[in-house]
């Protein structure tokens, strides 16, 4: 229990240190836009702070790794969003009164209290499977009937879902964060043993000459850059609150299946400890998605430009109808859809033809005689 704890401790600092780093960034970006400073974002002590403040916590998340079980970190990272959404409530620059500012709240708060909650019940019943992460138990582990079934359908799975989403172009949110999954399960695997491997080299018995550590680095590698791929393509096409709250229960239900069949978590587990396990983990879900839910949504395109959008125009528009009508749901901008039910108001206008004359015999003057004398 006492390495879980630190593992615990850990995970927390982490995650909390990494929400309040990307945080000062951002703030950073908008402090240069809002005082239109032509300096580049980099070259503000600011934005350094947040880059050093997140290499501490992302080490401390991976230093968490190496005392608990991957079962039980893994959930920690709802900690990242409980600081975010306190850090924008506590930094809100907008003044609301007391009813308006519970009312716009209410679902964060609520969401924070469930997402500790679970986070007490996860540390307190999570697994207590410690083992030394040496070559020769990694080894074992990945060559081990169950984990091998085990990547067998995650690879099946993945193709048959990458197929779907680059060959039939389903640009479905969900798949793209099952893609993201996926690959999160593997990598956090990974993540697992190489922080048990560089602590057991640490505490004197070295690791870092078998192969087995550098292959596992490899991995890591390119499932982490794959996996923000995914996640960059799932961020241009989607609402971001939600991505969040969706990719963090996919994630961690797939990391924690990944870290009861490799490392096998949940093994020395009675039923008790399983339950509440589990209920942590429904909790924690219940809270995040509280949290990302009060998060305001961005406003969608509108394909028409409105006329009363221009400040100083008056005209019969002001009520809020569009430049152009809107038939049959078209997007067309500039041009009306063919329809033969149209009124004929709206035909085009035709100029009216003028046909000329026929030219007459008689000359189109009078031509005047003059003699010498005039």
């Amino acid at each position: 229990f006492q390495d879980n704890l630190i593992g615990s401790l850990l995970a927390i600092f982490g995650h909390l240190v990494i929400s309040i780093a990307l945080n000062l960034q951002k703030y950073s970006h908008i402090r240069l836009a809002t005082y239109k400073d032509s300096r580049a974002y980099f070259k503000t002590k600011t934005w350094w702070l947040g880059l050093f403040l997140v290499i501490l916590g992302e080490t401390g998340v991976f230093s968490s790794y190496a005392f608990a079980p991957m079962s039980l970190i893994v959930p920690l990272s709802a900690v990242s969003l409980i600081a975010s959404s306190i850090i924008g409530i506590i930094f809100i620059k907008e003044k609301w009164r007391a009813k308006e500012f519970l009312r716009r709240y209410i679902l964060s708060f609520i969401g924070c209290g469930l997402a500790v909650i679970g986070t007490y019940l996860l540390i307190t019943f999570g697994p207590n499977s410690h083992e030394k992460m040496t070559g020769e138990n990694i080894v074992k582990h990945l060559v081990s009937w169950p984990f091998l079934l085990y990547m067998l359908v995650e690879i099946l799975a993945f193709c048959f879902l990458l197929y779907y989403y680059k060959q039939k172009n389903a640009n479905y949110m969900i798949i793209i964060l099952l893609l993201v999954a996926l690959l999160g399960s593997t990598t956090v695997v990974t993540v697992k043993a190489l922080a048990g491997m560089i602590m057991v080299s640490i505490q004197g018995s070295m690791q870092l000459g078998y192969p087995i550590f550098y292959i596992m680095f490899v991995c890591m590698v390119a499932t982490a850059i794959a996996q923000a791929s995914f996640l960059a393509q799932a961020f241009q096409l989607y609402d971001s609150a939600l991505i969040a709250s969706i990719n963090y229960i996919l994630s961690t239900s797939l990391a924690i299946s990944a870290g009861a069949v490799f490392y096998i978590d949940f093994r020395n587990e009675d039923a008790l400890h399983l339950c509440m396990f589990a209920l942590g983990c429904l909790i924690a879900f219940m809270g995040v998605f509280f949290i990302t839910r009060s998060r305001k949504k961005t406003k969608p395109f509108e394909p028409y430009v409105a006329i009363n959008s221009m400040p100083g125009v008056v005209n019969m528009h002001d009520h809020g109808s569009t430049i152009q009508p809107d038939f049959g749901n078209s997007f067309s901008y500039g041009a009306l859809q063919s329809n033969d039910s149209l009124s004929e108001i709206y035909m085009p206008a035709t100029l009216p033809v003028v046909t000329e004359e026929a030219p007459s015999s008689s000359p189109p003057y009078k031509i005047l005689e003059h003699d010498k004398n005039d």
